[in-house]
């Protein structure tokens, strides 16, 4: 097994209250419902575990379920850490964070992710793994921003891209 990794890194100003984007963030059940393969958030106080659809790539597939340390400061930034529970292997996980700003026209959303995954592949593989890993990355990051204007009742015009 060798771990890959890419990290993702973006900011916007939404034009909607931070509170609003605040109970999205938030929302266990909400969340899989906006986020492409993202099947279920099972949730035990702070400590969230994210099972996700199968993902295949590069002759292996994969069905990641990972356990995450979420931290909340009250509607301002959530911080999450892989966090297995003791004796217990998970072959993926996610460190990173989500800030909310208030700002003229809306709220600033900054996010910030990383992922990263063993694989049964040789390290020489590095490059189209990440590659991939980006790729898919940010689909997903497009179609959830996609699918939480919807939400929220916006347009791609309420929405300006800072990074």
């Amino acid at each position: 097994m060798n771990r890959f990794s890419a990290t993702t890194e973006s900011g916007a100003v939404v034009a909607a209250e931070r509170s609003a984007l605040w109970a999205v963030l938030t929302d266990p059940k909400l969340l899989p419902e906006l986020t492409p393969l993202l099947e279920r958030i099972e949730t035990n106080g702070t400590l969230w575990r994210w099972h996700m659809k199968r993902i295949a790539a590069l002759g292996v597939g994969i069905s990641p379920c990972f356990t995450e340390r979420m931290h909340f400061d009250e509607g301002r930034r959530i911080e999450y850490e892989h966090e297995p529970a003791a004796g217990v292997t998970e072959r993926t996980g996610a460190d990173g964070w989500y800030e909310l700003i208030d700002v003229d026209g809306g709220t600033e959303l900054g996010i910030k992710l990383t992922v990263h995954v063993d694989l049964p592949l040789p390290r020489t593989a590095a490059p189209a793994v990440e590659r991939v890993m980006k790729s898919t990355m940010a689909r997903t990051g497009d179609r959830f921003s996609a699918n939480l204007l919807r939400h929220l009742g916006l347009d791609s015009s309420s929405v300006v891209t800072l990074k």
